[in-house]
């Protein structure tokens, strides 16, 4: 579906500004202008008394025959030409699906100086593994990626897809889904293949974590989903497997609209949150972000990661990368430390896969006790000093 205006029955008048409930509509040289934040609900057109918006329902498209598509697909994340963890991850349950569907198992490679690796990702289960090598993907870009991605796919036809939900892949695969025309499940924690139909079963959590919803996409081809980190086990290496790499060549389709001018990390003492076994991390209830400097002890003790909630980010005591939770990354520690985390189910739904959640809070109905393996009601300012005095002591 569409919304137009029409300039010639538009009086300006202002009414639809005022009706639109998401501020889509502005005023340009005394006509009413549609934005890209329009959502076609329609208030406009019910509002507008001089009949000068349509909307106007868009052509259907023709179905899809569903056997011309075949073969499952990883999108292979690399950061400076590092596989990604989560890519063998992929890689792994990209391999139980293929092997039900019967068929080949593929791995899309790009970026910079990467073709010697692509052998590594035969060895963890790919059949193929399509490498786009260019000076021109060494840094990541929306729209080249998608670029790469949805021309091998129209090429090929693969019946799956899948990425990681990392920055990455949650950043350009929905470009790439919306240029296929088919749908796309975020963050899904279970895969499934129905025998009957060949559907992929996509599972994920909703309403912060309280359901699970299992998603299908039935008349449409490319199946497109993005998985959460640390939730499917890595494909095991083997080396003595062979298969085909074919190199592909990068031709930019449409404008390049971003461009990176420096890439700045963040240095830490502590290792990637995504990749901890050790985690802990801090909330409001911590009060400060110099209070954050014991948590980073602790954590240093263990050998593990510090994260936070979104309050703490919010509050400026840490930064984003730190974050844990439906705005932030998902993590599966063995060990999640939890101090001064009240327990809001936005921050659960990412750190609730734990092995064994330690919670600290002076709340003693703090909703973290719920989730937790083990609770402390106590303050965080005595209780942490405390754990890492007897955690040095124990470790020597």
């Amino acid at each position: 579906m569409s919304i137009s205006i029409n300039p010639d029955k538009c009086t300006g008048c202002e009414t639809c500004v005022t009706a639109c409930p998401f501020a889509a509509i502005e005023m340009r040289d005394g006509k009413a202008y549609i934005t890209e934040a329009c959502t076609v609900c329609g208030a406009c057109v019910d509002a507008c008394e001089f009949q000068a918006i349509d909307r106007t329902e868009e052509a259907a498209k023709p179905a899809v025959d569903l056997s011309a598509y075949q073969g499952v697909w990883v999108f292979a994340e690399q950061h400076k030409g590092d596989i990604a963890s989560v890519s063998l991850e992929l890689l792994g349950e990209g391999r139980k699906l293929a092997d039900k569907r019967k068929a080949k198992l593929s791995a899309v490679f790009i970026g910079s100086g990467i073709r010697d690796k692509a052998a590594e990702l035969i060895a963890h289960g790919a059949d193929i593994v399509y490498v786009a090598d260019d000076p021109a993907l060494k840094d990541f870009n929306d729209d080249s990626y998608a670029a790469v991605l949805t021309t091998l796919a129209k090429q090929h036809k693969p019946e799956i897809i899948l990425a990681g939900a990392t920055a990455i892949g949650r950043s350009f695969f929905p470009k790439v889904a919306s240029t296929l025309y088919t749908g796309l499940t975020a963050d899904c924690t279970m895969l499934d293949i129905d025998a009957a139909t060949g559907h992929l079963h996509q599972t994920r959590p909703a309403f912060g974590g309280n359901i699970m919803a299992t998603i299908v996409t039935p008349n449409h081809r490319p199946q497109m989903a993005t998985v959460r980190h640390k939730v499917m086990k890595p494909a095991a290496r083997n080396g003595s497997r062979t298969g085909d790499i074919i190199d592909v060549t990068f031709k930019q389709a449409g404008t390049v609209r971003t461009r990176v001018v420096k890439t700045v990390e963040e240095l830490t003492e502590t290792v990637n949150i995504c990749e901890a076994d050790i985690i802990v991390a801090g909330g409001r209830g911590l009060g400060s972000a110099k209070n954050f400097a014991m948590l980073e002890e602790l954590a240093k003790v263990l050998g593990g990661a510090v994260a936070a909630t979104r309050g703490a980010v919010d509050e400026g005591w840490i930064a984003y990368s730190h974050q844990v939770g439906q705005t932030g990354k998902t993590v599966c520690p063995k060990l999640y430390i939890a101090a001064g985390i009240s327990g809001a189910i936005q921050h659960v739904a990412g750190m609730s896969s734990a092995d064994v959640i330690v919670a600290i809070n002076k709340d003693p109905d703090a909703p973290i006790f719920n989730v937790a393996t083990y609770g402390i009601v106590g303050d965080v300012n005595e209780v942490i000093p405390a754990m890492i005095k007897k955690f040095r002591e124990i470790r020597g």
